[in-house]
């Protein structure tokens, strides 16, 4: 039995996911992704698995959570600051990381894309929300959900209560986002101090190091490319 009937076994999908054209996202994103996503993100559509585990989507319904938004070109340009500075230890070259989801409590998933020709063959990579540790699962997005959603596999990182529901998915209500490509602002090189010094001036809480939380990076952005 393959991981995604496993994974649909375990969660069972909605009905009714809106379509996804996939030429045009993977045109839109430069690069080619893994079958096993493409799959599973038709079968599901925008959602979360457990309340808890976030996986972008093409039709994510914010750009927080959109696989064509902001965010992963976001998250790469501010694990590369922290990478390049020696500040903010990351056990992958950051060019190799792509995010693919988020947790409610903040931590971000990645496929480590590498070798970049070969998507089938990614792993995954979760790192600490609020802290230096890394977690690596050495197999595909939906072998990583489907492991983890059985109790086999067991992320340190995530809390431990995650199972006592037992595994679900949830579709997002939100109103659907057609992919779109990323802003122009997206990736842009990240002044930490500055954008901490931004965020409390307009009234949010940000840790004096480590990493930056996404609502706060994503306000920024749309506070900066537009002259604000």
């Amino acid at each position: 039995m393959t991981s995604f009937n496993d994974l649909t076994r375990l969660s069972p999908p909605p009905a009714g996911p809106p379509p996804v054209d996939w030429d045009t996202v993977e045109n839109t994103l430069g690069m080619r992704l893994p079958d096993d996503y493409k799959q599973m993100a038709t079968t599901y559509g925008p959602g979360a698995f457990c309340g808890f585990i976030n996986i972008y989507h093409p039709h994510g319904a914010t750009e927080w959570v959109n696989l064509t938004g902001p965010m992963p070109a976001t998250i790469r340009a501010q694990l590369e600051q922290g990478h390049d500075r020696g500040t903010y230890p990351v056990p992958y070259d950051p060019a190799d990381l792509f995010a693919i989801g988020v947790t409610d409590n903040g931590e971000y998933l990645f496929w480590i894309t590498d070798p970049a020709t070969e998507p089938d063959a990614w792993g995954i990579a979760v790192n600490e929300a609020r802290g230096p540790g890394w977690y690596t699962f050495d197999g595909t997005l939906t072998h990583f959900l489907a492991s983890v959603l059985s109790g086999e596999t067991k992320v340190p990182l995530f809390p431990s209560d995650l199972l006592d529901q037992g595994a679900f998915f949830t579709p997002s209500t939100a109103a659907r986002r057609d992919p779109e490509p990323a802003p122009p602002s997206a990736g842009r090189a990240i002044d930490g101090k500055a954008v901490r010094a931004w965020a409390r001036a307009n009234g949010y809480q940000v840790p004096d190091r480590g990493r930056i939380p996404a609502d706060v990076l994503t306000a920024w952005e749309q506070a900066t490319s537009s002259g604000a």
